[in-house]
């Protein structure tokens, strides 16, 4: 399998540097056939001019494409703009903070190579965790995650994650809504995903810069939730009417 990693970026110009040498490092341990795609929203700190020079860097080691956008439009618009752009089999989603480790990755293409449509970095089952979250971000990590699980129908223990690899198919076939960060949840409610597996991670929180969340995101959550669930509705009664 070819993979493509999608990385959105705003702001990261202190951490994609060691985001993609890792990135690289993997790649050429593991012997992945694999590139990157950087898809950066004008971030003002420099980091598409950043990543550029470290795509220099690694060429020989692994592609790395930066694209960048003239503004700030949203992850899930540039996850989609990453995945246009790249020509992987298989599309590993991660963060440009350093939250996600890509020492991973191999274990999320193992999981769908062996036959798993999606393959979810995952903080809470066995072997996964977080570190450096102040106990109110847990409990909002916790909460949207139930809420998710509970309203969705979802059995996927960690629904929310940032962190994930899909077949390509999946993001071709699935007609995303949210404006926010929580493309996965798109993913497993739109019924696309036959077999899913949940592969253990430790996020560790950003070293450098905020958080981009805040109350604007999580109403937005709120809001994508009450859709998904809406169209779920739809369409159990159009296949029970069949």
């Amino acid at each position: 399998m070819r993979m493509t990693v999608v990385v959105p970026t705003y702001n990261e110009r202190d951490t994609v540097p060691l985001l993609l040498r890792r990135l690289a490092a993997v790649v050429e341990r593991s012997g992945l056939d694999g590139e990157a795609v950087v898809v950066d929203d004008a971030s003002p700190d420099g980091t598409g001019d950043v990543a550029a020079r470290v795509a220099l860097e690694l060429r020989d080691i692994m592609p790395i494409v930066v694209a960048g956008r003239p503004g700030k439009a949203g992850l899930t618009s540039a996850v989609l703009e990453g995945v246009r752009r790249g020509r992987g089999d298989v599309v590993v989603v991660m963060d440009g903070d350093l939250s996600h480790p890509p020492e991973v990755v191999p274990d999320l293409l193992g999981a769908v190579a062996a036959g798993a449509d999606v393959a979810v970095g995952s903080r809470y089952v066995a072997g996964g965790g977080v570190a450096g979250w102040p106990v109110h971000r847990r409990v909002l990590s916790w909460g949207a995650a139930h809420l998710a699980r509970l309203l969705l129908g979802l059995r996927v223990r960690d629904p929310v994650s940032g962190f994930f690899a899909a077949r390509r198919r999946i993001f071709e076939a699935v007609r995303f809504e949210g404006r926010g960060y929580k493309l996965l949840v798109e993913i497993l409610a739109s019924g696309r995903a036959g077999r899913i597996a949940e592969v253990p991670y430790r996020f560790t929180e950003r070293a450098h810069g905020r958080s981009k969340l805040g109350a604007g995101e999580i109403a937005e959550y709120v809001r994508l939730l009450r859709r998904l669930r809406r169209s779920q509705i739809t369409r159990h009664r159009r296949d029970a009417d069949r």
